[in-house]
């Protein structure tokens, strides 16, 4: 983009859970919807997203880059689940920007809270993670959505407004990540398990007792873990368990 990108926001406070920074600019010129888009809203009635995400710096750039939107307005904000929940009861916004993870639910848990009492809620998944499982888990409990934070403001704002005219919206990078593992054998219940305790640090034996298995149980159902996974060791195995959102830390 050759017109001036000033930075309204940029966290990198992720280091601790091994995230990237995140990054949201917004334009000194407002993304202006095209024709067929600003046919779908009214004059009259702005886009109103309601905004939910524990990270303060990340709550005040997506605020400023929906304010500087002709055809949007900020309808609410959250920062945990249940307080997800409780504003959509109050504005029931025309589009919701959820986070993964929050404090008390994963954003995934929320959405489905809220899709449980307004079936037509549309909500989009926001976040830094891009793990394929954690995507298809998004997908199939009805987000019309799941984009990066990374992602520049235009396409942020893009999906809003193809969200909102009733669309879905999944970005090549996301697309990308589930087609590399879509012929995957996926993990039992029971192998998520015992990946779970391997990424505690719990020894077979410990793993045995907590799950009320067999020690020689265990072996087993690491080896088919591995194999699935393909990965060579344990702790590949929880690396790539984390990456592709089958497990978390």
């Amino acid at each position: 983009m050759q017109n001036d990108v000033r930075s309204v926001s940029q966290a990198s406070r992720y280091a601790s859970k091994g995230l990237r920074s995140l990054t949201i600019e917004a334009s000194s010129e407002p993304d202006m919807p095209s024709a067929s888009e600003r046919s779908k809203t009214s004059s009259d009635e702005k886009i109103r997203v309601l905004s939910v995400d524990d990270h303060p710096l990340l709550h005040e750039g997506l605020a400023m880059v929906i304010k500087s939107q002709p055809d949007m307005a900020l309808a609410a904000e959250a920062s945990s689940g249940r307080e997800a929940i409780q504003q959509f009861r109050r504005h029931q916004p025309h589009v919701t920007l959820m986070d993964l993870r929050l404090p008390d639910m994963s954003g995934i848990d929320a959405m489905i809270a809220i899709l449980s009492e307004f079936p037509g809620a549309r909500i989009v998944i926001l976040t830094t993670f891009a793990g394929d499982v954690e995507i298809h888990r998004a997908l199939e409990a009805g987000a019309r959505g799941y984009v990066l934070k990374s992602m520049h403001t235009k396409e942020l704002v893009d999906v809003i407004r193809q969200v909102h005219a009733g669309k879905k919206r999944i970005p090549a990078e996301i697309a990308a990540h589930l087609a590399e593992h879509y012929s995957d054998e996926a993990l039992t219940t029971r192998e998520i398990e015992v990946l779970q305790q391997v990424a505690g640090g719990n020894r077979n034996r410990d793993i045995a007792e907590k799950l009320f298995i067999t020690e020689e149980t265990v072996k087993v159902h690491i080896k088919h873990i591995m194999e699935k996974l393909g990965a060579t060791d344990r702790t590949q195995a929880v690396a790539i368990g984390v990456r592709r959102g089958i497990i978390q830390l």
